[in-house]
């Protein structure tokens, strides 16, 4: 693989992350629009929402079969215009069993493209020989921002659905597609051959005396659901918390913290900015310090600003908890996908992709804890919960394994190519 083609790569599978992450943000932020276009019932509205993390958790599923005999690249390039025109389904439709239909493949096809940018993900960040994985995240926080702010210009500007969605597709799609062409995938032990998994198995060595038995995984490369189990919790805890905040700032900060409804809206959009600033950064710091410690030092902040909300005398301070957050847990899912990568150097594809169905896991379950736990006890005290969740993190910590993360800034392995 030359350096131009890894370049070219790196920079499409960015593009995609930042497709993405507009697409998410203009269904979530236009839920009440879809509910009251297609008169769905607040009863009703629950069982719309939760059928697409499930059905995005099949989607993975289908992915790790389907690798099996298509690359993921082909995968991605077909999954990313299915969520572009579900979205259009979204909005365009006119009775409640084509929404139904719409977010239906809106979630298949979400759960495809996920797994599969994150297995391009990996192989693209074995290839460059450091951590560049935390950044693909970024762009992905930076669409989620740039989608947000389009439905709040769409809804501003009293456009309907269908014109909030379509002159943003109309852009996207071409460019996704186009971009498709250089998707690249780094030299994995998968795609390689006996003499590629030998040099990929020196290279992850470190894992076996890093605990959590990750040197059994690492060295015959067969996938072990036993030993990828830590990394799956701690990409649930990470998504309650994350669920937590986009769920429930806004009613904490004016039921709980008495703030005004206009600054309600507030902390999750610093949220959104702290999590797209620590992404920005987070590869640097895995370089120069090695994952470990960097997973280790956000999720003692996470916990930190879970904290600093539950004992908020007022907004203001509540707001300081969210951006904590949003600092701490924004490493946190890019450096488990990478971990199970090189965990697993053999069988990363099928590790990314049953590592994936877990986020979704943690989505359908953070919000109703919190909610249920409120109603029956306090909000306060429901916070807790995602924090002491947050801090079991460190419990599984060294699966990040500290010396194949500790990729440049000193700790670089050697490498055919040095590219950009």
């Amino acid at each position: 693989m030359t350096d131009a083609g890894l370049r070219h790569g790196r920079a499409s599978l960015g593009l995609s992350f930042g497709v993405q992450g507009v697409a998410f943000a203009l269904l979530v932020t236009r839920i009440p629009a879809i509910q009251d276009r297609y008169g769905i019932s607040d009863g009703l509205l629950p069982v719309f929402l939760a059928a697409v993390p499930i059905l995005a958790g099949a989607g993975s599923v289908a992915t790790e079969k389907a690798v099996a005999r298509v690359r993921p690249s082909v995968v991605l390039r077909w999954a990313q215009p299915f969520v572009l025109l579900a979205l259009l389904g979204v909005g365009g439709g006119q009775e409640m069993w084509q929404v139904a239909v719409a977010l239906g493949v809106f979630g298949l096809a979400v759960g495809a493209l996920d797994a599969s940018m994150n297995m391009l993900g990996v192989s693209l960040q074995r290839a460059y020989g450091r951590s560049i994985m935390t950044g693909f995240h970024a762009v992905w926080s930076l669409g989620g921002i740039a989608g947000a702010s389009l439905a709040w210009a769409g809804a501003r500007w009293e456009l309907s659905l269908l014109g909030s969605y379509l002159p943003v597709v109309a852009v996207l799609l071409p460019a996704a597609l186009i971009a498709s062409r250089w998707y690249t995938e780094g030299a994995g032990p998968e795609r390689k051959g006996p003499a590629g998994e030998a040099a990929d198995a020196a290279d992850a060595g470190g894992v076996a005396g890093a605990g959590a038995g990750a040197g059994a995984g690492s060295a015959g490369g067969a996938l072990s659901f036993k030993l990828l189990l830590p990394l799956c919790l701690i990409m649930t805890f990470a998504y309650i918390g994350d669920s937590t905040v986009s769920n429930w700032s806004a009613k904490y900060l004016q039921d709980v913290l008495g703030s005004s409804e206009q600054l309600a809206t507030v902390p999750y959009n610093v949220y959104m900015v702290t999590t797209l600033l620590g992404r920005a950064v987070g590869d640097l710091g895995v370089r120069r310090f090695g994952a470990v410690a960097v997973v280790r030092g956000g999720s003692l902040l996470a916990a930190g600003g879970f904290a600093v909300v539950a004992v908020a005398p007022g907004a203001w301070v509540g707001m300081l908890g969210f951006t904590m957050l949003g600092f701490g847990l924004c490493v946190i899912v890019p450096q488990t996908f990478a971990a199970a990568g090189r965990m697993f150097p053999g069988s990363s594809d099928a590790a990314v992709a049953r590592l994936n169905i877990f986020n979704y896991v943690g989505f359908l379950v953070g919000s109703p804890l919190v909610g249920a736990l409120g109603d029956a006890w306090s909000y306060r005290g429901a916070m807790l919960v995602p924090m002491v969740l947050v801090l079991a993190t460190l419990v599984y910590a060294r699966a990040f394994g500290p010396e194949p993360a500790r990729y440049g800034g000193g700790h670089e392995r050697p490498r055919t190519a040095d590219v950009g």
